[in-house]
């Protein structure tokens, strides 16, 4: 798929677009600016992520009834919803366990290097270690742990139920990003949209409940006055700092 603006145009051209024309727009594209998206960076390389690209009109109706009507979703070509899969770190771990097992060669344990032993020990040791919980207790209890061993040396102390889910939603915003940005690399349109009923948009799509939204896209091409108005950012001054 070519690109058609660098990426500093692309993200000039971005928009929140809040009304779609009644146009549609090529489902394989859109599919393959989600493929860019899997590219985004994504903590320890889990990529507990999910996209769920919605075509159906009947099921984009329904995501639109459950997000409050907005026009950002109700005159969408398509959506794109981004879920969040912290509920399948397991999975995601032994992925990469098996990557990594065949780039060193499928070899014998003896036979790994010190650096490959450390990467393979960071997945069958310090990810469970950080991701495993019992209903948030042992979650507090390495917290109150780590925050003791930090008074003595740099250590990391996000390791909390709660801590892990903003882990999971970082890396799935990182590639919402991507895909965003490829979409106006290409023209196309997108509005990220965080106000929907939850429980609802599951149901429709059917989604475990251990799963999390993280946004939902509307996708399409943008209506001469679905842009609501000049995009405001407070002064670079007051958010850069160069130490």
């Amino acid at each position: 798929m070519a690109l058609e603006k660098t990426v500093s145009e692309a993200i000039q051209y971005r928009r929140s677009v809040r009304v779609f024309k009644n146009e549609a727009i090529d489902d394989e594209k859109v599919k393959q600016c989600l493929s860019l998206a899997t590219l985004a960076p994504t903590s320890s390389n889990m990529q507990l992520w999910e996209f769920y690209h919605i075509v159906d009109s009947d099921k984009i109706q329904q995501i639109a009834k459950a997000s409050f009507d907005q026009n950002a979703a109700k005159s969408a070509n398509q959506l794109v919803v981004v879920v969040a899969r912290k509920d399948l770190w397991k999975k995601r771990k032994e992925a990469n366990i098996s990557f990594l097992k065949a780039q060193f060669g499928n070899k014998k344990e003896s036979e790994y290097s010190k650096r490959e032993k450390f990467a393979l020990n960071y997945y069958q040791k310090i990810i469970p270690t950080i991701y495993t919980d019992f209903w948030g207790i042992l979650g507090r209890i390495k917290y109150l742990a780590f925050q003791c061993i930090g008074l003595f040396k740099p250590i990391y102390r996000q390791a909390r139920q709660s801590d892990m889910r903003i882990v999971a939603h970082k890396s799935a915003a990182l590639a919402a990003q991507n895909f965003m940005i490829s979409m106006a690399a290409i023209n196309y349109d997108t509005c990220p949209m965080e106000g929907f009923d939850s429980l609802r948009v599951k149901q429709i799509i059917g989604l475990p409940n251990s799963c999390e939204i993280n946004m939902i896209i509307g996708c399409g091409i943008r209506d001469e006055n679905g842009i609501y108005g000049e995009r405001f950012r407070v002064p670079f001054e007051q958010v850069y700092f160069k130490l």
